[in-house]
């Protein structure tokens, strides 16, 4: 039986469990990445551990979510994170050098090889055949000090592509078609691979635009195979040597195949407020448009930044139409600036944003009242762009650039007839110009040794998870319903300036579900935490989706919270309650979640027992009311994690013994 791409690669890496699905493995990290909104906790973390320089063949800290400095937190971020990078042995991308993901696919990433980054996009490497994992940041500093990664060993779902795409059909469409199969739920512990003839029609830039936008399935990553696509990206980049042809065999057999013909495709959007929610553009076009931005880790290479500008270029966007466009990296905003290419996006009216994440985790351009803005993004969770009640809609750069046109949701299909623009056959470059200037090495072991690392004010060091006690008593202090993202549980924002500081963060947990006039969920569950009360969250299905902020853990073990009951828990989000010991309890019966009310207390008694060995766990309401059984799905690390205090108390632990 023929092995796919992504069992070749764990098996290559593999350090702890057998390679057989729904088991737990560890796997030895090659690469990782962080940014500096995860950054600073896993940097505080990982000088916990005490051990000094980084043991991964390579590890980069980027600045690229935090640049708006209002005030000095964010500054004081970066500072402290390019200078602890130096003193640890890791490579530094300073604010200005672009998105984490686009500039670690242009400098760093190796097929075959394996990176685990602090962001659940990271993904995105596995364009180029890299086995490209997101997780929380206790995870990642685990990695650097020379920890495996343990994960479920996935399924793995292959993808067969056929045909090739039409003109104005782009690599999003591909991605959105798969999000409306599969949803973004119930596909946790599966991999996605790519396969078929269709494959070797798609350039490393569509091919990552793909891979990116699968995080929002909720896969554990997506990847190509590397072939002749991926060397020329990769020469393009003077980084041939790190090239090694990679497939799954011929007679590779997968758990699921689903079939694509990109032939068929047209283009698609996802309609508020969520991913998976999508429509042809044909079905939606005609509403009125108030904002396009383009750019984010998925939409923002060389390839669709000239495609956009091809399509503008001597023409003005609609006067009713606010636009940005954010290059990926300062590779590509170099390149653009010096072949013409931004001149014409400025002329067509294009207010151009640094190379940064910005308006799509929520720093600026947030949407007027009522406003529909379409972008190339990859979420459109409600609130995320700094509107309540917003109207995102996610497309393609074709499909944003024909509406910023028309100040319509516009199919780019129809620019022909509209405006006499005939598709514009974009190239990559042989050569694309490189600069790596922003991009700092690690000091010396001597260097290091004399080097002091910086640290504002705003920079404490998180507390350590306290042990969980045989009998729980907590309280309900929120029940949700699905899909609760990590949005939701940390807001972003103009929060996001906090996470450094995980008492001042703390304050805004569950933010939007505060009420004007009532005490917030902080104050609640401070005040159950002052009387030896645990807080409880009670949940449907799919929490804690989206991002991979540990903040959506770690605040709330600050608060109290020591338990989520839930109807199912996202991976990565699942793994960073665990990590900081909040124990993740499913419903046995759906059914039960429906007699539980918010404020009710409940009792689990012989909680460390049912960790140590059981599967399952009892809980009941104070006064009698009702009990029912709740699953405790965890491998025996978890066990042990949770048992420990914590991925960081097991972690000392380990390497004291």
């Amino acid at each position: 039986m023929g092995r796919p791409l992504a069992h070749k690669i764990l098996e290559n890496h593999l350090v702890a469990g057998r390679l057989a699905a729904g088991e737990q493995i560890g796997i030895r990290i090659d690469q990782t990445l962080t940014q500096d909104a995860t950054g600073t906790t896993a940097f505080l973390l990982y000088e916990s551990m005490g051990v000094g320089r980084v043991r991964t063949d390579l590890s980069v800290s980027y600045i690229d979510h935090n640049m708006s400095q209002f005030g000095p937190e964010n500054h004081n971020d970066h500072l402290y994170l390019q200078t602890v990078a130096a003193k640890s042995g890791v490579y530094h991308s300073r604010a200005g050098n672009g998105i984490c993901h686009q500039v670690h696919l242009e400098r760093f990433g190796k097929g075959g090889a394996t990176l685990l980054g602090s962001d659940s996009h990271t993904p995105t490497g596995g364009g180029i055949g890299m086995l490209s994992i997101g997780a929380g940041g206790m995870d990642v500093a685990a990695a650097m000090a020379g920890g495996a990664f343990y994960l479920t060993c996935p399924k793995v779902l292959g993808v067969n592509l056929t045909g090739q795409l039409n003109d104005w059909v782009a690599a999003k469409d591909v991605i959105l078609k798969l999000l409306s199969i599969l949803t973004t739920k119930g596909n946790v512990g599966w991999v996605v691979e790519y396969f078929g003839p269709g494959v070797e029609t798609l350039s490393v830039p569509q091919r990552a635009t793909i891979t990116n936008m699968g995080a929002e399935l909720g896969v554990t990553t997506s990847i190509f195979p590397s072939d002749e696509q991926t060397r020329r990206f990769l020469a393009a980049q003077k980084r041939e040597k790190d090239y090694q042809p990679l497939a799954a065999d011929a007679d590779a057999e997968y758990d699921r195949v689903i079939e694509i013909d990109l032939c068929e495709l047209e283009p698609l959007a996802a309609c508020p407020s969520s991913p998976d929610n999508v429509r042809t553009v044909g079905e939606i076009a005609g509403t009125e448009v108030g904002q396009v931005v383009i750019g984010s880790c998925t939409n923002s290479s060389y390839a669709d930044l000239m495609m956009v500008a091809a399509v503008l270029k001597g023409r003005k966007v609609n006067s009713m139409v606010e636009f940005a466009v954010a290059p990926g990296s300062r590779e590509v905003l170099n390149m653009l600036a010096r072949n013409g290419a931004m001149a014409d996006l400025i002329s067509a009216g294009a207010r151009i944003l640094e190379s940064a994440c910005g308006p799509c985790i929520g720093q600026g351009f947030s949407p007027a009242d009522g406003v529909v803005s379409l972008r190339t993004f990859n979420r459109n969770f409600a609130g995320r762009s700094g509107t309540k009640g917003d109207q995102v809609y996610l497309v393609s750069p074709e499909t944003a650039a024909a509406s910023a046109l028309t100040g319509r949701i516009t199919d780019p299909r129809e620019l022909g007839r509209l405006f006499g623009i005939e598709y514009p056959k974009v190239e990559l470059p042989d050569e694309f110009i490189i600069n790596d200037d922003m991009i700092e090495p690690p000091l010396s072991e001597a260097e290091a040794a004399k080097a002091e690392v910086v640290r504002g004010a705003t920079i404490v060091v998180p507390e350590v998870p306290t042990a969980l006690p045989e009998n729980l008593r907590g309280a309900v202090l929120l029940k949700v319903g699905d899909r609760i993202t990590t949005d939701d549980i940390m807001p972003a924002g103009v929060f996001l300036k906090l996470r450094s500081n995980v008492g001042e963060y703390a304050k805004v947990v569950f933010n939007c579900f505060n009420e004007e006039g009532k005490a917030t969920f902080a104050q609640r569950a401070l005040e159950l935490k002052k009387k030896g009360v645990a807080g409880i969250v009670v949940a449907g299905q799919s929490y804690g989706q989206g991002s991979s902020r540990e903040h959506a853990a770690l605040c709330p073990m600050y608060l109290g919270v020591r338990a989520v009951i839930a109807k199912g828990i996202e991976r990565i989000h699942k793994a960073n309650l665990i990590n900081f010991c909040i124990v993740p309890i499913e419903f046995a019966e759906p059914g039960d979640y429906d007699r539980i009310g918010q404020d009710d207390e409940l009792i689990i008694e012989g909680l460390l027992a049912a960790i140590e060995s059981s599967e399952q766990v009892k809980v009941k309401e104070k006064t009698g009311k009702y009990e029912f059984v709740g699953k405790l799905v965890l491998s025996q690390r978890d066990r042990e994690i949770l048992l420990s205090a914590g991925l960081l108390n097991y972690t000392l632990k380990k390497s004291d013994g």
